[in-house]
């Protein structure tokens, strides 16, 4: 029987959450790096059993973590990001040029096809890939050339969160930046345009057709519908049928279009779900209540999905990588929360139990259907 393997980046360390096809009963291995903040855990679809991390502290900095094993043993490989020739300035909060600083790493993506080419979304803001499993990275410059001296931090940095791999063409990528919007490459990354049309960010950008500057918090797309995006930008949820040339708002009926993480369902190119969080400056769920919710037409009709959630003096926040789908027949859904709940649904969002409940705050969630 095929089996689920969630993947979790907290605060102080990273867990490793399996189960079968039923997804009743869990087995919790953890925590790895046990004191680190693990910004994000990924595995490759080409090899299950080869995972990434991004393992970080304020006091010993960064670290890539590789394992060729499902997790069960981990080995440091290569940790230098230097941006390509002369690195350049970009905005600072107050309208200043900034030097650009490597920080962290915020994503890590492996190939759809090669365990061993991984593209890693950094702070301060730009695209890395190694070919060699991590043992060197180098950046794809062409990114910064769109107009990176506009590009300024959100509140939580400048960073690279989202990276989107195009199954149909593998020459096609997208990615997303706070504070500076989506982009596209047609070429395998070496040229980007920006795809922000139809956004709108009036406090941050009076001039509604500035092409670079937005806050997008997430991307999501289905690989049956390559030219379909959604959007979970500062404010509003977004849609666009052109790859991103185009964006038009599908908010609808939820109690705030503010939130940071988004997905599609696995099978149903037309389902999506989002986490309303009240406001950019509160960070917890309307009226105390934790409400995933689905929309079955591609946005504007929303329905809240609440069983087994908290429906009461529930203050938690759902960070923009801590949601994640699974490919079983019957779809399922996992999200992590700062309060360091882990919450599953083996139907597709109908219902949710929680798989753990203690947990440092989690940054991220992804899942890997197993054979």
């Amino acid at each position: 029987m095929s089996g689920v393997r969630v993947l979790v980046g907290t605060r102080k360390g990273a867990f490793i959450l399996t189960s079968n096809a039923k997804r009743k009963r869990w087995q919790i291995s953890g925590p790895h790096f046990a004191g680190w903040e693990i910004y994000h855990l990924n595995g490759s679809p080409a090899n299950p059993d080869r995972l990434y991390a991004s393992q970080s502290t304020g006091w010993f900095g960064q670290m890539i973590q590789r394992s060729d094993d499902g997790g069960k043993t981990w080995e440091a490989v290569g940790n230098k990001f230097a941006y390509d020739g002369v690195p350049g300035t970009h905005q600072w909060y107050d309208g200043t040029q900034h030097p650009w600083e490597f920080k962290r790493v915020w994503r890590l993506e492996p190939s759809l096809t090669d365990p061993d080419t991984v593209y890693a979304g950094v702070e301060d803001a730009a695209l890395f890939r190694s070919s060699d499993g991590g043992q060197t990275w180098q950046e794809l410059p062409g990114l910064r050339a769109v107009k990176g001296h506009l590009w300024a931090p959100g509140a939580g940095g400048m960073c690279l969160h989202t990276i989107l791999l195009d199954q149909a063409d593998p020459q096609r990528m997208y990615v997303a930046i706070s504070a500076a919007g989506a982009f596209r490459t047609d070429d395998g990354g070496q040229t980007w345009r920006p795809i922000n049309r139809g956004l709108k960010s009036p406090y941050e950008l009076p001039d509604p057709d500035a092409e670079v500057g937005h806050c997008v918090h997430n991307l999501a797309r289905h690989p049956a519908r390559p030219g379909v995006l959604f959007m979970q930008k500062h404010w509003d949820v977004m849609r666009s049928d052109d790859a991103g040339d185009s964006w038009h708002e599908i908010s609808g009926n939820l109690p705030t279009d503010f939130g940071f993480p988004i997905a599609v369902h696995a099978h149903e190119p037309e389902t999506v779900y989002v986490i309303p969080i009240k406001s950019d400056s509160e960070h917890y769920p309307p009226e105390g209540k934790l409400r995933v919710y689905r929309s079955r037409s591609g946005g504007q009709e929303w329905e809240a999905l609440t069983k087994g959630l908290p429906q009461s003096d529930c203050y938690v926040n759902i960070l923009r990588s801590a949601l994640a789908v699974d490919t079983h027949e019957t779809c399922g859904l996992y999200f992590g929360t700062t309060g360091g709940q882990v919450y599953a649904s083996a139907d597709s969002g109908d219902s949710w139990t929680a798989i753990v409940r203690d947990l440092p705050a989690v940054l991220s969630v992804e899942v890997q259907t197993l054979p």
